[in-house]
């Protein structure tokens, strides 16, 4: 039978730290080579796009995620999912905002309180092993990333799936709900409305400027604050 779910993106919203230079900083120390010294000087013309919005910002993660696949390529199981927990413990876990997790911890804690199955799941954009990581840390029943491709037993250099974000992050929640509530989401830019539209309660943490209109318009609870 489906349960009820408070769902919850992670990078900007749980945590302000940049999950993709964590990833990049393990990879330099644990998995260096030559395009990965270059990596991030063959993106400054897609970057400067990105920041003047000539260029798409979700399109330009998307890209992101798998053009940085691609240094992971060889990488074995075993030390994705310790990259997963070194990014974490080295980037996200020390910039987490904590108002938000104990915002998260409350909303869950309420729920269970009164409906014991509830599932409270972690959805990001971010590579599986580091979205696995975080959602231990925030005691999260399911964690959704974005798969990295895997044969044999290591890393292929691209990604098994779609990145998880914007629609794609809302269509894999409404997919586990399978028609039950989304009793609370909990998102930061954009590219988090659709997720917030699932929510009876929805929580836009720190939000950009543009989800901070759309909440101030729908009387969406705003919660700011590190």
């Amino acid at each position: 039978m489906p349960t009820p779910i408070i769902a919850s993106d992670m990078d900007g919203t749980l945590s302000t730290a940049e999950t993709w230079r964590g990833v990049h900083a393990w990879i330099l120390a644990h998995h260096p080579s030559s395009a990965a010294r270059r990596f991030v000087l063959t993106q400054l013309p897609l970057i400067g796009l990105a920041r003047t919005g000539l260029f798409d910002r979700e399109l330009f993660r998307a890209r992101w995620l798998r053009n940085h696949a691609r240094l992971l390529r060889g990488v074995p199981t075993m030390d994705l999912t310790a990259m997963g927990e070194w990014v974490v413990d080295q980037h996200l876990w020390p910039a987490r905002r904590q108002p938000a997790i104990d915002a998260l911890a409350g909303a869950s804690r309420d729920a269970r309180g009164r409906e014991p199955g509830v599932q409270l799941i972690l959805a990001s954009g971010a590579y599986q092993p580091i979205v696995d990581a975080f959602a231990a840390r925030v005691g999260a029943d399911l964690a959704l990333g974005t798969p990295l491709g895997i044969r044999d037993g290591v890393a292929t250099g691209s990604l098994a799936d779609d990145v998880q974000a914007g629609g794609q992050k809302a269509a894999a929640i409404r997919a586990q709900a399978a028609g039950a509530p989304v009793l609370a989401a909990f998102g930061d830019t954009a590219a988090d409305i659709p997720l917030l539209e699932l929510a009876l309660r929805p929580i836009a943490v720190a939000p950009d400027p543009i989800l901070r209109r759309v909440a101030i318009e729908r009387g969406w609870e705003i919660l700011d604050g590190s």
